[in-house]
């Protein structure tokens, strides 16, 4: 809230100069927290300024371990340097390759927006973990994965990797996690809106990127992302001083 200065009979009374804000003070409480700003578009999840001058996608899969490591490196970075300034957005879209990433993807999406970041997170640090159950699988439990029921075959996969235990830390109930895992029409719209946006595109490896609207060739990395990001930013810079 600004501070009134009020005019008295012998000039300004300032109560104390330590109690105004300061320019910088104002500016931060007016400035919105863009990254609490998610908008959910058609399979992925926009954060940040919608309007911001780099708009930034990315396009991940749940089994993919360099999207793990990017989801290390690069998700941080943005959060805490890049989205804030509201200049860089990122919109964040799934490949799905597999019944295991499906099965993640639909939890990844259990909720309203304003849980995906979180719930993205979670699956992406604890990944070398389920992975690894994966990995030692036995015949049956990769049966009961391809069982032709998908709900059935989604909780069974859940059960066998803990992705159970995952959301449940994320403070969700076992029945609400079976009816995210059970929405059979959420779940096969999810595939046609991801993979066909990366069809369409001509994606194949993940993690890949675009920056708006174009797919950044040879970028599948935080170091790689960060030197296009900044050289979008440079260039914005440059051409408002020109004009």
């Amino acid at each position: 809230m600004r501070k009134t200065l009020k005019l008295l009979a012998g000039g300004l009374a300032f109560a104390s100069l330590g109690a105004l804000p300061s320019m910088a003070q104002q500016q931060q409480q007016e400035r919105p927290n863009w990254n609490l700003t998610v908008e959910e578009k058609e399979g992925g999840h926009l954060f940040g300024n919608p309007e911001a001058e780099a708009k930034v996608t990315e396009y991940v899969s749940y089994t993919c371990g360099h999207c793990a490591s990017f989801a290390r490196q690069g998700d941080p970075a943005l959060k805490l340097l890049y989205i804030p300034t509201g200049k860089v957005s990122v919109e964040v879209r799934h490949i799905i390759r597999d019944p295991i990433d499906w099965t993640v993807a639909t939890l990844a999406h259990c909720g309203g927006p304003d849980k995906f970041a979180l719930n993205h997170s979670a699956f992406m640090i604890t990944q070398a973990d389920w992975l690894g159950k994966a990995q030692k699988s036995t015949p049956a439990q990769q049966q009961r994965w391809a069982n032709t029921d998908r709900s059935a075959a989604r909780r069974a996969i859940a059960s066998d990797l803990d992705f159970y235990g995952v959301m449940e830390k994320r403070g969700y109930s076992r029945t609400e996690i079976d009816r995210c895992l059970s929405d059979d029409a959420a779940a096969i719209e999810l595939v046609k809106q991801s993979n066909g946006e990366a069809q369409r595109l001509g994606i194949q490896g993940t993690p890949s990127f675009a920056m708006n609207g174009k797919v950044l060739e040879k970028v599948h990395s935080w170091p790689a992302l960060k030197s296009q990001i900044d050289a979008q930013l440079a260039a914005k810079t440059s051409s408002k001083e020109g004009n």
